[in-house]
């Protein structure tokens, strides 16, 4: 029990530490749309196993801003979505890791807490809000509004492709001042994707549309994943569009790794995005 108490406090330091001097952007000031439960702030669940901190029960939807200490040129703005099986988010090892990574790089990074758990409607909703809100506030974080992408891990990485596909598509009514604004992501980023291959016979899932304006994807993943013909499937699908795609499918390192240390996969697909990302900010 002393045990558990002590990891929770450091779970509860460390989200702290991560939130510390960094703004909170509401998805939805006024109501939620489809939310059934009053708005509150998300739980951090108290399964802390391989030392990855899990939020669940999000109702209030928000983005945490990361800034740069040393931008780069690009002006581009790039939306986290954690994974965790649409149940939890792993908010630090795919979401605040990965955006300091960004920052690194010189890139403003903003971590989406979509809803969970089992709301994978209400998710859609929201990353269409966010790459909306984001692209709204492109002059208070000096971006370029055509230089907003998305990194998604796992459930993540589905949401994303499913963001990337259905732009045309709104999720929810149209009803406020983010209306006309676009949904549409200009790059795309699937870490370990899963879910994609939903169709039949393992096939890419048919609520992906693919037309002309699919934006450019990077696509990593290994070969032992149970989940790995999601990256598969939609490489071959975004081949057959004719869309930019480069995708990566390393021997091992399993699901759920993240960018930490130990795991080769983890310390190889940071380099290769990194190349990647550095091209396709340049060709906009």
């Amino acid at each position: 029990m002393k045990y558990f108490k002590l990891q929770l406090l450091i779970i509860l330091l460390s989200l702290a530490m991560a939130a510390q001097d960094r703004a909170i952007i509401y998805l939805w000031p006024d109501a939620v749309p489809g939310e059934t439960e009053e708005k509150h702030p998300a739980v951090i669940s108290d399964n802390v196993s391989g030392g990855v901190t899990r939020l669940t029960d999000v109702t209030n939807p928000i983005l945490t801003v990361f800034l740069p200490e040393k931008p780069n040129n690009s002006k581009a703005g790039i939306i986290v979505c954690p994974g965790g099986g649409y149940s939890i988010l792993a908010i630090d090892k795919e979401g605040y890791e990965v955006a300091e990574w960004l920052n690194d790089l010189g890139y403003t990074a903003f971590v989406l807490e979509y809803r969970v758990p089992k709301k994978q409607k209400g998710a859609a909703q929201d990353v269409q809000q966010a790459i909306k809100l984001i692209r709204s506030k492109a002059l208070k974080f000096n971006l370029d509004t055509h230089q907003i992408g998305l990194i998604g891990f796992s459930a993540g990485g589905h949401l994303s492709a499913l963001a990337s596909t259905n732009y045309k598509n709104s999720f929810y009514k149209k009803s406020d001042y983010l209306s006309d604004i676009s949904p549409r992501p200009d790059f795309t980023m699937l870490i370990y994707p899963a879910y994609l291959d939903k169709g039949e016979g393992k096939t890419i899932d048919a609520n992906f549309k693919f037309d002309e304006q699919v934006p450019p994807f990077f696509i990593f993943g290994t070969a032992d994943d149970y989940y790995g013909n999601s990256s598969l499937v939609m490489a071959q699908a975004l081949r057959n569009n004719e869309t930019s795609v480069e995708l990566h499918v390393y021997n091992n390192g399993g699901h759920g790794y993240g960018l930490r240390k130990g795991n080769t996969a983890a310390e190889t697909w940071p380099i290769l995005a990194e190349k990647w990302l550095k091209n396709i900010t340049k060709k906009h």
